[in-house]
């Protein structure tokens, strides 16, 4: 099984499925209590919305541009994050673009970002801790043994006490339709937005005089010129986030036909042209943005040993994913699992 270790004995374990930032920082917190937790991530890497694309010389930010801290727990952790050199502050020009007219903003938010890239901080929670990568959790029965979890050709994974659940709320709902219903109906009352995100690359530094810019009266949502952040190589790179009503009314078409479509409404946005990329490629985030956050922090079913977190609980964005993966790993830790590992120096306090 590509990217871990075997995982097919499993008895007193933990299963966490998902390694975006939710899921990772419940990993980490049981890992640091002697729990003896396993993630597993169909991804080749950790991040979710966190990741960093690479393409030859080029980095892209693609899907969480920045984050901000206003819960004092989440703003304590960004300061060690920044103490250990993973985050940073971004001093961005910030505007809004509004048919050609651009207007700078003088706002007071403080944005960080991750260093070098956004998914430097998923990186450091994932250091040490037991990741299978490459694999998608497909089913997901309860038995009187445990949780059985399969793969997406119904090979098994393995059996578990308990099973922590961190994807998008309708990919969790999926899961937990057979087995704990009740958590299913409710992830499915948390509702999601897609979001297309173009990656352009340029020859030539573009002459605007923003770094990132909220859009409006157009398909695109946001632009960012992700070498302005901290750590960035220095190709005149640029991410496009397309609206969710766009997103969603070309949902299903090709990725060159979505990229060829934002780089032409950012011409438009700009009100001047702009040369023809070196680079041009397009992501799909089919459930990117919580536009409708469930109330609770996660859910959980203790009976079942079975709880479900993300930022669709409790509230959406990357402090909203820390504090339920947060959330998630102090009631794990309520169903009494008896520790079967002791604490390794590569994990305690790490993050």
């Amino acid at each position: 099984m590509p990217g871990g270790s075997d995982i097919r004995s499993a008895a007193d374990r933990v299963a966490i499925i998902g390694a975006g930032l939710s899921g990772l920082v419940c990993a980490r917190r049981l890992a640091e209590a002697g729990i003896n937790v396993q993630v597993i991530e169909k991804a080749r890497g950790p991040g979710g919305r966190m990741s960093t694309r690479r393409a030859d010389e080029w980095r892209f930010d693609h899907g969480a541009q920045y984050f901000t801290a206003r819960d004092p727990q989440f703003s304590q952790r960004v300061d060690s994050w920044r103490h250990l050199g993973l985050v940073e502050r971004w001093a961005a020009r910030i505007a809004v673009l509004d048919h050609g007219s651009i207007e700078v903003k003088g706002d007071s938010t403080e944005r960080y970002v991750g260093v070098p890239g956004m998914n430097a901080v998923c990186r450091h929670l994932a250091a040490g801790l037991d990741i299978t990568y490459g694999t998608e959790v497909a089913g997901l029965e309860k038995s009187a043994a445990g949780w059985c979890l399969t793969d997406r050709s119904g090979a098994d994974i393995g059996l578990f006490d308990t099973v922590v659940v961190s994807a998008p709320a309708p990919q969790s709902a999926r899961l937990l339709e057979h087995g704990a219903p009740e958590i299913a109906t409710q992830a499915n009352a948390a509702e999601m937005a897609p979001c297309w995100a173009a990656m352009v690359g340029f020859a030539r530094p573009l002459k605007v005089a923003f770094d990132g810019a909220f859009v409006v009266g157009s398909p695109l949502s946001w632009v960012a010129r992700n070498a302005s952040k901290p750590g960035r190589p220095s190709g005149e790179s640029w991410i496009l986030h397309a609206s969710p009503e766009w997103s969603q009314r070309h949902l299903e078409i090709e990725r060159k036909h979505a990229a060829d479509l934002l780089l032409e409404s950012f011409n438009r946005a700009l009100k001047q042209p702009v040369d023809l990329p070196v680079h041009l490629a397009a992501h799909r985030w089919r459930f990117a943005l919580p536009t409708e956050p469930l109330a609770h922090a996660c859910l959980a079913h203790p009976e079942l040993r079975v709880v479900a977190c993300g930022d669709w609980c409790g509230g959406p964005r990357v402090e909203g994913a820390f504090l339920s993966g947060h959330a998630a790993a102090r009631l794990v830790a309520k169903f009494g699992l008896r520790p079967r590992q002791r604490l390794s120096g590569k994990l305690k306090g790490a993050d």
